[in-house]
């Protein structure tokens, strides 16, 4: 009977224990409705806003000329629905030294901040489907291309591919440390520095969307479809799931300092603030 009691015991404690580690996201604003098919959110520590790339338009692939980025304050308050234009379908994007750097269907826009407008554009030979954008330290820009089942690396304006062979459906990239990360399909991949694979956690929505790392070895990940997961070493939770109500949670945007995740909605045209807790 002691027996019994003690392994009860064990079991509430470690349950208690597990309860107390687990994640959540507390709701802080969301803009009014005047975003344009937002998929991506980028947060600009040193500008101290975000920016948002807004697909527009009929079709999520269609070169319509509809795209644009938007300027969004961390209030919440929509700064500039359409601050450049001149964009096909816009998805992911990376900032690296004043620049931003977004994926546009087939080519790379490049935006000088200061000056906000497109200062260059790069064509990529064989692309389809660019979708999410990630810089390394030296300033080599990522792309992943989910439909040629790619990621391409541009290196001083030059695109070659990076990673291909064995994907699935690959969208989110990070370049972090001397790792690469990729989510695939509902899988979160790591890639050594030797291009070497390890699945890092798998059994997401299949509709893996961006990634963001929060600390060590813990990440944030969206799904297009509604969900968001908190990932930390193999294992992962639901934070967040608004599939029931149709509702999208595409490319987030993260603030390690103020521990803010930013959800930018699809086709309810606004982007949502959340505190990690």
């Amino acid at each position: 009977m002691k027996k019994s009691l003690l392994l009860l015991s064990l079991a509430l404690s470690s349950v208690a224990t597990l309860s107390a580690q687990s994640r959540q996201l507390v709701k802080k604003w969301e803009t009014e409705s005047v975003l344009k098919t937002p998929e991506s959110v980028l947060f600009d520590a040193g500008g101290r806003v975000l920016y948002v790339s807004n697909i527009d338009g009929k079709e999520p692939w269609a070169k319509d000329n509809a795209g644009s980025i938007a300027k969004v304050g961390l209030d919440g308050k929509v700064i500039a629905a359409e601050w450049v234009k001149g964009l096909q379908a816009p998805k992911g994007m990376a900032l690296y030294r004043g620049r931003l750097y977004v994926a546009d269907i087939d080519r790379m826009v490049v935006i000088d901040l200061a000056k906000g407008a497109i200062v260059e554009t790069i064509a990529i030979d064989g692309a389809q489907q660019l979708n999410d954008v990630t810089v390394d330290q030296a300033g080599v820009v990522y792309v992943s291309d989910m439909k040629m089942l790619k990621i391409h690396a541009i290196t001083k304006g030059k695109p070659s591919v990076f990673l291909e062979g064995g994907f699935k459906r690959p969208n989110g990239v990070l370049a972090h440390g001397n790792d690469f990360y990729v989510l695939d399909s509902g899988a979160l991949l790591r890639f050594g520095k030797d291009k070497s694979r390890t699945t890092v956690v798998d059994g997401m929505d299949a509709s893996t969307d961006g990634v963001e790392h929060v600390q060590g070895n813990e990440f944030i990940v969206s799904c297009w479809a509604g969900a968001v997961y908190y990932v930390k070493g193999g294992e992962r939770q639901q934070l967040l799931d608004t599939r029931p109500q149709k509702l999208n949670s595409a490319d987030i945007g993260y603030d390690a300092k103020n521990r803010m995740v930013y959800v930018p909605t699809f086709f309810a045209n606004t982007v949502v603030a959340y505190e990690l807790k």
